[in-house]
């Protein structure tokens, strides 16, 4: 379990295919303090850390994660975010985020807002996915590449975020331009009042 408050991005260092699994070596400054077994949220997907090498670490993401996310689009030298799971002892400063990325979307705008960054977001929609929850809602919250963020401007299939600098400057939303193809988790409460309302049909 996450908050969606990235602590820092990390760099891809390696990447080696195997049959249908992907493995990610990554650096970051916490490699030290990391685990094997240890979950850490990448772009927003949660992936299990499996080997350590010196000041950097291994994941493995297998083909359903895959094709649900921007993972296979990574290149060495890319930047992710990251996040190690949340501390039941702490604030939760976001939102509840599960790292189970529901697909991807594509930034199809961006414009100032005096000092922070407007950015839309273009993913698929159908019905039966709103049915399932997979949509937002104004004043919602989403995740986008691993970042809790509030909606505003919400369609049936594109949201708005607002992005302030500070954000821009210790995530990949540095990186973001239009055309970028990022993860998108929607939010697990709308998801669970969708089969709520199923089921009382």
């Amino acid at each position: 379990m996450f908050s969606g408050i990235v602590e820092e991005m990390a760099q891809v260092v390696a990447i080696q295919k195997e049959q249908e699994n992907i493995h990610f070596t990554m650096k970051c400054s916490f490699t030290n303090e990391l685990k094997i077994d240890q979950s850490v949220s990448h772009n927003g997907v949660c992936l299990t850390v499996v080997r350590i090498e010196g000041d950097s670490y291994v994941v493995t993401a297998m083909k359903e994660t895959l094709e649900r996310s921007n993972l296979g689009l990574l290149k060495v030298g890319d930047h992710v975010n990251v996040e190690r799971s949340m501390l039941m002892n702490g604030r939760l400063d976001g939102h509840i985020v599960q790292g189970h990325v529901d697909q991807t979307a594509r930034c199809v705008a961006m414009r100032d807002a005096e000092g922070s960054t407007y950015f839309t977001f273009e993913y698929d929609s159908s019905p039966s996915m709103a049915r399932r929850g997979y949509f937002t809602v104004d004043k919602g919250s989403v995740t986008v590449n691993g970042v809790s963020l509030t909606v505003c401007e919400p369609t049936d299939n594109q949201f708005t975020v607002a992005i302030i600098p500070f954000t821009r400057e210790v995530t990949n939303f540095a990186y973001i331009t239009v055309g970028t193809v990022v993860n998108i988790e929607f939010d697990i409460l709308g998801k669970y009042i969708a089969r709520l309302q199923h089921f009382a049909q």
